[in-house]
Parts: C-alpha cells; sequence; structure tokens
C-alpha cells in the first residue's frame, strides 16, 4: 500500500469528500444555478446538447448531466416543451425568502413575503450559506412547522468571511466565527495567505457550497491572534459586513470642506451666536449634534398673560456639507448609522465632519437647523408644543456640560458645579422647570416608563472588560431626552402639515400572538390588560404603574417588553404606540443616522419651498411608466427598509463583541457561585442573569435534576412532572459558572444549593425548626473474608449450613 503524505491529504482539500463519490460521479457536472442561469439568459428553450455547451458540460452527455437534468425537471425547476426541448418552469408553488441558519446545523427560509418561516434541514443547508436568497417548495412538516426543499439559489450573498484557520488530518480549513455557518471553508495549500494555525483570517469564497461539495476559499487578509487587543471589534465589523475604510473619492471631498464656517456660509441665515445654546451629553462623548437654550416666555396677550417657556433646540446642520449623491453621501448611506462598541466608534461620518465642522464644540461658530417652540405652562396645552418654527441658522456653543455636571448643579445651586455655570445656571433652571412640565404631559399622555437596568461596559487599555456596572440616569438626561422627543415631534409635524413625504419612525401596536401571549401571562397573575383586542398605550402605562409594587414587577415589564414590535422606519406615518405620538421622526441625530439627515432635507426643501426627490438604491431602478408620486413612494419605501436593516446590523454587531467581552471576562469566573435571577424561559432551559456580573448565561435543562420538565409557554415556566419544582420568569437562583464557549459566545451555569442569610444563621445556630436536609449513611467496606461473593451465594451457602448442622442434631 503506498504510504499517504501530507501533500496526498492537501490534495484532497481541493478535491473534497473525492472517496466517498460514485464511480460514475462527473466532477464537470454544472450546477444547478448555473443550468438556470444560462436557461434565463439564453431567452429561448435548449436542446440539451445546447445547453451542455453553453454550459461547458462533456459532449456526448456523461450520466451525471442527465441525472441533474431529471432532478430539476423532478423538483419542478425545468420541463421539455412540445418539441422536446428544455426550459424554465415558472412554478408558482415556490417561495422565495432569505436562508437564516442556526448554530446547530438546521435553518429557516425567511419569506419575501412574509408569513410563517419555512423549516430547512442540515441537508439542505449543507447547500447554502446564511443569507443567500433561494426558491424553495414546501416538502413536509417538521414539529408542526412547513418543512422546506430549496430548489434554486437565486442570489449568493456571502462572499467573504471571517474565521480560525486550523490545520486538521492535513488539510487546511477556517472555521467561520458566525455560528450560523456551519461549513467549515476549504483552503488549498497556495491560498493559505501565510496564515498560521489559530489565526483568525478573512477568506473569500472561490466555491460556494452543494450538496456534496464543501465550500472553497482563498485567504486574503490575516487579522492576528484571537486573543490580540481589539480583535473581537475587528471581527464583528467583517462578520456582520460593517464597512469601516472611506472610499477615495469621500477623502478628496473632504480636502475641500473647510474646518471653520465661512462668512459667505452664515448669509441667509438667522444670527443667534448670541444667545447661550450649551449641548449636554455624555463625559465620554466626542460628537455634538444638538445644542439646546430654554428661557421663560409670555404667550399670552396685552390683556391676558400665559406664561410659558419657549425651547430652542439647534442641531447641527449635515445636510449642508453632506449633498445628495456626493461620495460622502453615498459612504454615509452604505452605513445608514454609526456603530458602537466598547472604547470604540465606526462613524457614520468621517471625523472631519462628525467630531469637526458639523459638531458643536463650544466656542465656535457652527451652522444648524433649528427647531424654536413655545410651550404653554398652564391650561389644557400645558407641557404641549403650542407653536414652533424650523429655520437655518449659525450659532456659537456657550459651554460643553455633561450630564452629571447638569445634575449636581440642580441638586445644589450654590455648589462647584452650579458656580462653574455661571450665568448659565438661570437656563438650566429654566430648561429643568420645562421638564417637569413635559414630565406632567407625558404621563398624560400614556407613554410607558419602563424601569430597566443599563449597564456599562468599563475596559481596561487593552481592551478587555475590568468590570460591568449599572449606569444610572437622572433628570439631566431625561431633560435631554424630552427636548428631542419635542424636536422629532414637530419635525414630523411640519412634514405631514406640509404634505411632504419622508421617513418616520414607526413602532407598531402588539401583533394578535404577542398580545395573547401577554394576556394568558398575566391571567395566571391575577392581572388584565385593558384596551380588548387594540390595547392602547395609555393601558399599557396603567398595567406597568400597578404592578410596580408587587415582587414580579420586573417579570410582568420584561413580558410587556416582549409583546412590543420593533421601531422601524417607514413613509407611513403610522405613529409611535410606545411614545404614544400619532406622528414622530428622527430629527435629532443627524452625525449618526442617516434617516435624520433625510428629515433635515426634505425640511430644507419645504422652507425653500421645493421638493426633495429621494435616491434611488442601485439595483432598484424606477419603472418610467409609474406616476410620479408612485415612484417617488417606492423610492421611499426601499430606503426604510434599507436603513432599518442597516441599524439592525449596527445593534447585532455592538451585541457581538459585547458578548464577546463578556465570555472573555467570565473566563477568569469559572467555578464560581453568584446569584441571579431567571430572565428567560425555553424548552431547553433558562437563562439567568447574574446580579452583580450583568451577564446571562444558560442553565441547561439536563442540569436541571433528574425529574422530567414540563415547558408551559403561557406561563413562561418549567415544572418537574414528578417533584412539581418550578423554574418561573423571574425566579431567583444560586449558579456556579461551569462553561465559557468564546467561539459561540455563550456561557453555561449549572444551578447549586442556595446559601442566603437565614439559611446560613439557622444552621449556625441549630435552628431545630428547620429541618436538615436527610443523607443516607454511606455503607462501610465489605470484610476481606466476604470479597468476592455475592449476597445469593452467601445466603445458599448459610442455607446449607444450617441443613448439616440440622442434620448432625438428629443424628446425635
Amino acid at each position: 500500500m503506498k504510504k499517504r503524505t501530507n501533500n496526498d491529504n492537501n490534495r484532497d482539500a481541493s478535491t473534497p469528500l473525492a472517496h466517498s463519490l460514485p464511480p460514475d460521479f462527473d466532477p464537470d457536472v454544472p450546477s444547478r444555478e448555473l443550468v438556470l442561469d444560462t436557461l434565463r439568459k439564453a431567452g429561448k428553450p435548449l436542446s440539451l446538447e445546447a445547453l451542455a455547451d453553453a454550459t461547458h458540460a462533456t459532449i456526448p452527455l456523461s450520466t451525471g448531466f442527465i441525472r441533474r437534468i431529471k432532478a430539476m425537471e423532478r423538483d419542478g425547476q425545468v420541463r421539455y416543451n412540445p418539441q422536446g426541448r428544455l426550459q424554465i418552469c415558472n412554478n408558482t408553488h415556490f417561495i422565495t425568502g432569505t436562508v437564516q441558519g442556526h448554530r446547530d446545523g438546521f435553518g429557516f427560509l425567511i419569506p419575501d413575503e412574509g408569513g410563517q418561516d419555512l423549516f430547512l434541514s442540515p441537508h439542505e443547508m449543507a447547500k447554502v450559506l446564511h443569507g443567500d436568497r433561494v426558491r424553495v417548495k414546501e416538502s413536509g412538516e417538521f414539529r408542526g412547522r412547513p418543512e422546506g426543499a430549496i430548489v434554486e439559489v437565486i442570489e449568493r450573498r456571502t462572499l467573504k468571511l471571517v474565521g480560525r484557520f486550523l490545520k486538521e488530518h492535513g488539510a487546511f480549513i477556517v472555521a467561520p466565527e458566525d455560528q450560523r455557518i456551519k461549513h467549515d471553508i476549504l483552503i488549498a495549500p497556495q491560498d493559505t495567505g501565510d496564515a498560521e494555525p489559530g489565526q483568525v483570517v478573512t477568506v473569500q469564497i472561490l466555491r460556494q457550497p452543494a450538496s456534496h461539495i464543501q465550500p472553497l476559499g482563498r485567504v486574503i487578509e490575516v487579522l492576528g491572534e484571537i486573543d490580540d487587543p481589539g480583535m473581537e471589534i475587528e471581527i464583528a465589523v467583517r462578520k456582520f459586513d460593517v464597512p469601516v475604510e472611506f472610499s477615495d473619492a469621500t477623502r478628496r471631498q473632504l480636502a475641500g470642506i473647510p474646518d471653520h464656517v465661512l462668512a459667505k456660509e452664515r448669509a441667509g441665515r438667522i444670527d443667534l451666536r448670541d444667545v447661550p445654546f450649551i449641548t449636554i451629553d455624555g463625559e465620554d462623548a466626542r460628537d455634538f449634534d444638538d445644542a439646546v437654550f430654554c428661557m421663560p416666555a409670555d404667550l399670552g396677550t396685552a390683556k391676558r398673560a400665559r406664561p410659558g417657556w419657549r425651547l430652542l433646540v439647534a442641531i447641527a446642520d449635515v445636510s449642508h456639507y453632506v449633498q445628495p449623491g456626493s461620495a460622502l453621501d453615498e459612504d454615509a448611506l452604505d452605513r445608514g448609522t454609526s456603530v458602537y462598541f466598547p472604547r470604540r466608534v465606526i462613524p457614520m461620518l468621517p471625523e472631519a465632519l462628525s467630531n469637526g465642522i458639523c459638531s458643536l464644540n463650544p466656542g465656535v461658530d457652527r451652522l444648524v437647523m433649528v427647531c424654536d417652540m413655545m410651550i404653554p405652562a398652564g391650561g389644557t396645552k400645558a407641557g404641549t408644543v403650542a407653536a414652533y418654527q424650523f429655520y437655518e441658522a449659525v450659532i456659537h456653543s456657550h459651554a460643553r456640560t455633561t450630564y452629571t455636571d447638569i445634575w449636581a448643579a440642580l441638586q445644589q445651586p450654590t455648589g462647584p458645579a452650579a458656580q462653574a455655570l455661571g450665568e448659565l445656571l438661570p437656563h438650566v433652571q429654566t430648561a429643568y422647570d420645562l421638564f417637569q412640565s413635559f414630565e406632567q404631559a407625558r404621563r398624560k399622555r400614556g407613554a410607558i416608563d419602563f424601569d430597566t437596568v443599563e449597564t456599562r461596559i468599563v475596559c481596561n487599555p487593552l481592551g478587555r472588560i475590568e468590570r460591568i456596572e449599572p449606569y444610572a440616569r437622572n433628570d439631566a438626561h431625561r431633560l435631554i431626552e424630552e427636548c428631542m422627543l419635542a424636536a422629532n415631534t414637530c419635525a414630523a409635524d411640519f412634514i405631514v402639515r406640509n404634505k411632504a413625504q419622508a421617513l418616520f419612525r414607526v413602532h407598531d401596536g402588539p401583533t394578535p400572538e404577542k398580545l395573547q401571549a401577554l394576556r394568558d401571562f398575566l391571567r395566571h397573575l391575577g392581572l388584565a390588560l385593558d384596551g380588548g383586542d387594540d390595547p392602547s398605550t395609555a393601558d399599557y402605562a396603567r398595567l406597568i404603574q400597578a404592578s410596580r409594587a408587587r415582587p414580579d414587577f420586573e417579570s410582568i415589564q420584561t413580558m410587556c417588553l416582549r409583546s412590543m414590535q420593533q421601531a422601524i422606519y417607514s413613509p407611513e406615518q403610522t405613529g409611535h404606540f410606545g411614545l404614544a405620538y400619532e406622528h414622530y421622526a428622527h430629527f435629532t441625530s443627524p452625525i449618526r443616522r442617516y434617516p435624520d439627515l433625510l428629515v433635515h432635507r426634505v425640511i430644507r426643501c419645504i422652507l425653500h419651498r421645493r421638493r426633495y426627490q429621494p435616491p434611488t438604491l442601485p439595483g432598484q431602478p424606477a419603472d418610467p411608466a409609474l406616476p410620479a408620486k408612485i415612484r417617488e413612494r417606492d423610492a421611499w419605501e426601499a430606503l426604510g427598509a434599507l436603513l432599518s436593516a442597516r441599524e439592525r446590523r449596527a445593534d447585532e454587531a455592538s451585541r457581538d463583541v459585547e458578548a464577546w467581552l463578556k465570555c472573555w471576562f467570565v473566563r477568569e469566573h469559572v467555578g464560581e457561585v453568584f446569584s441571579g435571577r431567571i430572565s428567560s424561559v425555553t424548552s431547553f432551559g433558562v437563562f439567568v442573569t447574574l446580579d452583580t456580573l450583568y451577564v446571562e448565561g444558560l442553565v441547561h435543562i439536563s442540569e436541571l435534576g433528574g425529574d422530567y420538565f414540563q415547558y408551559n409557554e403561557a406561563l413562561n415556566e418549567l415544572r418537574g412532572e414528578r417533584t412539581g419544582l418550578r423554574y418561573q420568569l423571574g425566579d431567583a437562583l444560586q449558579v456556579q459558572v461551569s462553561r465559557v464557549d468564546l467561539e459561540a459566545r455563550r456561557i453555561d451555569f449549572r444551578p447549586v444549593k442556595g446559601e442566603d442569610f437565614k439559611s446560613l444563621q439557622a444552621e449556625i445556630e441549630g435552628d431545630p425548626r428547620t429541618p436538615a436536609r436527610p443523607y443516607k449513611k454511606a455503607a462501610g467496606a465489605k470484610p476481606a473474608a466476604l470479597r468476592g461473593t455475592t449476597a445469593r451465594q452467601r445466603r445458599a451457602e448459610a442455607k446449607r449450613d444450617a441443613r448439616q448442622d440440622t442434620a448432625r442434631k438428629r443424628r446425635s
């Protein structure tokens, strides 16, 4: 037998699974995608020979080619016309959608038209990668969910990925960091890019997966070792395809933008440089896109005074520098939003804009868009905007302050923080009076006020977590938040009143399924949500307020949050359910959100009596036969879908980095015991959030004991059939950190016996009222004389000895 060498193994990497293929396998058979693409481009039916020639298949036709065509005919992809030629079968029963992978190897099809997802088995997922667009036919049912079979891959969306470079059994592979992709990417020896085993690399996909073929790739970038500082961010931006570098055209455009406001740019703008605007942000903020000023005002007439406030919210005029269709605009649209990581930000705009000419830094002139509002202090409209106007202006920020400084100044008007504000303090106190009026109007409006704990990750210079601490929000945060909400609602109302189109921030009410799940949960707690089939925001607010004193308030609040839908961007102004606003748009953060920039452009066009035309996205050309309003509407809908997806991408990337850092942090605590609360209940276990570390991990159902646990979705609990032991949402639990999987971003716990103060005190004092846990006494070691025999043998021997003794007594 010929000895197998490493070179043989590496050659196998380029022809995987060769040892398991049938003897008549033809490696040159064109893929289904190639066959369909060829027929589609031909525009007419083709004979088998013509199809083989167009796809560079072997002639005469091989057995594999004939089998491929028969399989496609069986699956309804192609059919023969009366002349015996092959054509695409336009089957209306096929479902088109996007593949969503799962870490356990199976996946789902998310239909483009909405509706229920289809289950894709691991066998089907072997043909595709997460994110691919495919056409599927229903093939049966899997655990109550429709199951699908892939008949055509429409678009391959994963062209590059990031993973760990490994060498296994002499072959080079890359294991993807994205756990939704379960394929190992084979790498030919000449395509390793000098990567060393264990390093993190970026791979270009050269050959996509098929039923019996693994994907093949080439290393195009070596990122470094997995434990290098900042590696988690480098992985995330590539894993979620977050743009990092700006284009050369953008850099050239930046060179022509001045770093200060020119005299000609102030022309036609209202000069507010003498108005004492201030910015209020966090200590680590670097870009300041909003400044505020508040003063008392009389909204009445000469005969009747009507006290109130005048609030000016100045927002950086990014639309002046980022013109539609420019290179800056294209890069900003590609990002959609800034992405925030611990210790690093991937900005939507270059720093020369975001931290420079567009940032409302103190002591320099800046161009702004101002929302000027009048708010009455009394009457039925107290705390609501009675009148507003928008205009372009230039301001000169008088101070850069922080939430901590402002809150300290408000609490101690004679303290150091208040003295540092000097002449600005009365305006801050006036703004705080306005905030209290906003708060009363918010409660009257019925907006939901969730009381959640926000956390902040504190990292060391190497980028590793030192601690995770709760982030306390004070009234200074809420003051700015209410000012921004007022400006956002005015922007939406201004657009609607002028009958213009734009992107609104839309938050719909709960779906019927989520609403029913919430009502089932509340019914078992003796609570109810008013409003019938269409509850209002005020109904939710009343439920939250009535439950605050209950010990299970956190679980009630969690279930209310889960019943909500995710907010999106849409041209449909259906309102914001959570904030109880009829119209709502994002206006106040154009430096970090592209939808805000679009709203600025629409408002500017209204002020200049023009109509803004939204950009047409690549790959979605407008149909000239449609009316102009319909084309404009379609463009806004496409923008809304794209920017909503960009927002989700940024959130997923941020969560991925935080999960990685938390896993790295908890690795130092494996074996330690912590207290926590159940934050989620599933059929396979419970998720527990630790009280002191603020990290979440899984207690698998196999760790809960020998009982069989039933999952009750309505009650959000696991109940043991034999013991009746229950694990419910919000229950306290003592757990031990048992395992940390850095690659899967997963932390595993196991439950331990609780050791609270009362049980420890009872154990020390020997309290007889506290029954001790019964322990079975361990059996002693078997005597040496009995070793090697069983109890049955000893009993039989004892019976024989007894019979012999009886016989001897009778004889004597």
